[in-house]
């Protein structure tokens, strides 16, 4: 799997969200190849400040049964369709990933640690893309809950800040259009902008029937 064939700027347009998985399982081998690969992301000082709880293979059946009984908590009422339905999210990828950050107490530690880690994370599903392997980032809810906490390991002072879902697909999204530079960056120094200002009401009329005159100013 360490033969590359996407260059990185392909991996990065090329790559989408994977939410329809076809089940097929991901090896914990090429699991472990992607993480060791993806660490070398940037981060303040080195602290690497991550640490992951990963099932995949046998062990799959683990994490879905403890997803089912955390986000779908009425399941044991639910015909077997119905079941099925909302359980499929969480029996179709080949592997899980969960991403743990400390949350240090000091604001600018705690901001750096967290976009270093969700550097890694990009690393980690750009790498995964290259062989075939889809991904999908989600952050529910129950991320926090204590009972999840507790069964993937979390620790006090620590949050799980990714669910990431791995797996094959067969079907590609189509691409959304992003924003180009042009609407979202700026060139400094900053070009001094004109305020317009319109009225858009006469001025009698408002007078008349005791309306404030309208206003809207326009940067051009």
């Amino acid at each position: 799997m360490s033969e590359q064939s996407l260059s990185i700027k392909e991996a990065i347009v090329t790559r989408r969200s994977i939410k329809k998985f076809n089940g097929q399982p991901v090896e914990q081998e090429d699991l472990m190849e992607i993480i060791d690969d993806a660490v070398y992301a940037p981060n303040h000082q080195n602290r690497e400040p991550w640490r992951m709880v990963a099932n995949c293979g046998e062990e799959l059946k683990d994490v879905q049964q403890l997803l089912r009984n955390i986000a779908i908590p009425n399941w044991k009422s639910l015909d077997p369709v119905t079941l099925e339905k909302q359980i499929q999210k969480f029996t179709t990828p080949g592997a899980f990933l969960f991403i743990i950050v400390p949350e240090d107490v000091r604001q600018k530690i705690r901001l750096e640690d967290y976009a270093a880690a969700s550097t890694m994370i990009q690393n980690i599903q750009l790498l995964a893309w290259d062989p075939g392997i889809g991904s999908c980032w989600k952050t529910p809810d129950y991320l926090d809950a204590p009972a999840f906490r507790e069964a993937i390991g979390a620790k006090p002072g620590e949050r799980i800040i990714s669910m990431l879902q791995l797996g094959y697909f067969d079907e590609l999204p189509k691409p959304r259009e992003r924003k180009k530079s042009r609407r979202t960056c700026d060139i400094f120094p900053l070009k001094r902008r004109r305020v317009t200002t319109f009225r858009f009401l006469n001025k009698k009329f408002c007078n008349k029937i005791r309306f404030p005159i309208m206003e809207k100013r326009i940067t051009i």
